[in-house]
């Protein structure tokens, strides 16, 4: 296997898991461990929710050392709470990494000039990630898009910025802030971006197999590959991946028996991490994406969304192996 180093950290040049806020806690991030993530991100934090002492945002500052190599991923627009913020957080959790948000497109994110829109103040851009990196001595990274809409399209403006200013690597996903995740994702940008930059470039948008993190790799000649969505509900994704990026092995999904083993594992966890009633209603969306393509599963997502017990997702896989005839 080949690695990409960003800063003093060796990663396996396979796949990572993106940030997903709602998702990438924890027990999420271990589960796509276990399956071979290279690397996994948390769910993004307020900058100024860290400066706050925000008792909430500290239960999302906690992992394991069995998640590492782990980045902690902030997003704020103030140069002074971001730099803040990134020290108290090496300080307290100690990650392998800092990312910049400078890519979301949610409107409470990108409408409060965080994320995606600071995509439109490179100055800015250039104050943040200088800030940050003087605060802090882990490798500091910058997730960005391929810019706001089509009429403008700045992501290889922004990565040199970024390079300049200290960061040591930036993940760019091929699609605007207009676009969301709508439409195909543009491998050319990203191509770009890596060619006009010296630091390690992580290609992220569309991957849910091997055959499509191939593609990336190839056709934008990125340092790593970064999955997000196409881990929902199949973890096992990176494990698929690696075994393809290793020798184009085939990749044998795992069966509704063992599906809804890791289901019950991935309940039983979450009530460990957030207790049992948290741990069921975070359960319900999970359900909702390992059933997705189970047939006759209607019945199955209609009682998800009532989840409050780790019995009842007992009995769920119970019924998905009776829907199954496992």
């Amino acid at each position: 296997m080949a690695f990409v180093s960003i800063g003093n950290v060796k990663i396996e040049k396979a796949a990572a898991l993106a940030p997903m806020a709602g998702v990438a806690n924890s027990t999420f991030r271990l589960i796509c461990k276990e399956f071979g993530a290279a690397l996994v991100v948390s769910e993004m934090i307020s900058a100024k929710a860290v400066c706050f002492k925000d008792k909430k945002t500290k239960t999302l500052l906690k992992f394991s050392r069995d998640e590492r190599p782990i980045t902690i991923q902030i997003f704020g627009y103030d140069p002074q709470d971001m730099s803040k913020a990134a020290k108290i957080i090496e300080e307290y959790a100690q990650p392998d990494i800092i990312d910049i948000n400078m890519g979301c497109p949610a409107p409470k994110i990108a409408g409060n000039f965080s994320g995606c829109s600071l995509m439109k103040e490179p100055v800015l851009v250039g104050k943040i990630i200088e800030a940050v990196c003087k605060a802090v001595q882990v490798p500091v990274t910058v997730k960005i898009r391929k810019g706001w809409n089509k009429d403008f399209v700045n992501a290889v403006e922004i990565a040199k910025i970024a390079q300049e200013s200290g960061a040591a690597a930036i993940t760019v996903h091929g699609r605007t802030k207009e676009e969301q995740f709508s439409g195909k994702v543009d491998f050319n940008i990203i191509k770009q971006v890596k060619d006009s930059v010296k630091i390690p470039v992580i290609g992220n948008g569309d991957i849910t197999c091997g055959k499509e993190a191939e593609e990336m790799y190839q056709k934008t000649g990125c340092d790593l590959v970064m999955v997000g969505r196409g881990a929902l509900g199949r973890p096992w994704v990176f494990k698929e991946i690696n075994n393809y990026l290793l020798n184009k092995a085939g990749y044998i999904a795992p069966t509704w028996y063992e599906i809804t083993k890791i289901m019950l594992k991935h309940g039983q966890m979450l009530c460990t991490e957030c207790g049992e009633l948290n741990g069921m209603k975070q359960m319900r969306k999970h359900v909702m994406w390992y059933t997705k393509k189970l047939e006759g599963g209607a019945k199955i997502r209609k009682k998800a969304t009532e989840l409050k017990t780790l019995l009842q997702l007992k009995d769920l896989t119970d019924e998905i192996l009776n829907i199954t005839g496992v």
